[in-house]
This record gives C-alpha cells, sequence and structure tokens, in this order.
C-alpha cells in the first residue's frame, strides 16, 4: 500500500538581506503554532519558554548533552516527549524534540515584524517522512 503524501503549505519570509526562512504551521496541545523548517537542525528543537505557555504540565527533562548551532557550542539542552504533533493533516504520535532557549531568534523576528515560531522543524521529521521541500510551490510534501 502506498504511503499518502501531504502537502502543507510554506510560508517564506524575507530577512531583509540576510536569507529567507521557509515557515510552517503546526499544532501542539491543540494550539497553532509556527515553526521554521530547518534542513540544517539534526532534530526539532522548541524554545522552552514557548513551550511551558503552550502547556505548563510539559515534561521537560534536563540533557547531559550541550546542543551546538544556533551562534553557540555550549547551550543547555533538556528533552521533551510530545505527543500528538500536528503538520498538516498528518498527526505525528510522540516526538522527542530538543527544548531550547531560542529567544534571541524570536527577539530578532519581532524585530523583523514577523510572528513568534515555537522552534525549528528538523532532519528526524524531515528524514522519516520522505520530505520533499519545494521553494517555487512553497510547499512541504510528507508522506
Amino acid at each position: 500500500m502506498a504511503k499518502k503524501t501531504i502537502s502543507i503549505p510554506l510560508n517564506i519570509i524575507d530577512l531583509h538581506g540576510d536569507g529567507f526562512h521557509p515557515v510552517l504551521d503546526i499544532v501542539i496541545f491543540n494550539k497553532p503554532f509556527k515553526v521554521v523548517l530547518d534542513t540544517g537542525a539534526s532534530r526539532t528543537a522548541f524554545d522552552r519558554d514557548l513551550l511551558i505557555l503552550a502547556n505548563e504540565m510539559a515534561d521537560i527533562v534536563a540533557s547531559e548533552r550541550l546542543s551546538t548551532g544556533l551562534g553557540t557550542n555550549t547551550m543547555e539542552s533538556a528533552t521533551a516527549v510530545i505527543e500528538n504533533i500536528w503538520i498538516g493533516d498528518m498527526m505525528i504520535p510522540e516526538l522527542e524534540v530538543a527544548v531550547l532557549d531560542l529567544s534571541t531568534i524570536n527577539i530578532a523576528y519581532r524585530e523583523l515584524g514577523y510572528p513568534e515560531v515555537l522552534g525549528v522543524l528538523g532532519s528526524d521529521i524531515l528524514m522519516k517522512y520522505h520530505a520533499v521541500i519545494d521553494f517555487g510551490k512553497k510547499t512541504l510534501k510528507l508522506k
């Protein structure tokens, strides 16, 4: 049986001369959020403060690992298991995400006039669901 392909619209935001970020909508804890599609992120990562705001009962567990990237190599990291993540019409029943302080990204977004993002949708999801990103059509296809 062939896997169903779903198509999710991407909003390409212009970072005013500093490149572009593809942004998409997801739903966790029955609340909508925006995330940046980040092929360079090894795994999906959410902002600690926004995650707690979304669900104060979110089970965030400190990690021994330090996360690299995002302009630093010594960022404290935690993880959380998120149930029922909706990306378009596809529901991911359970996903362990990195939990980081992404406030600097959201400060920059606000200064550019863009809405806050919960975090980044990383290559863990993109690989598992055979992602095809089409910048021309502004879509993300997942199987």
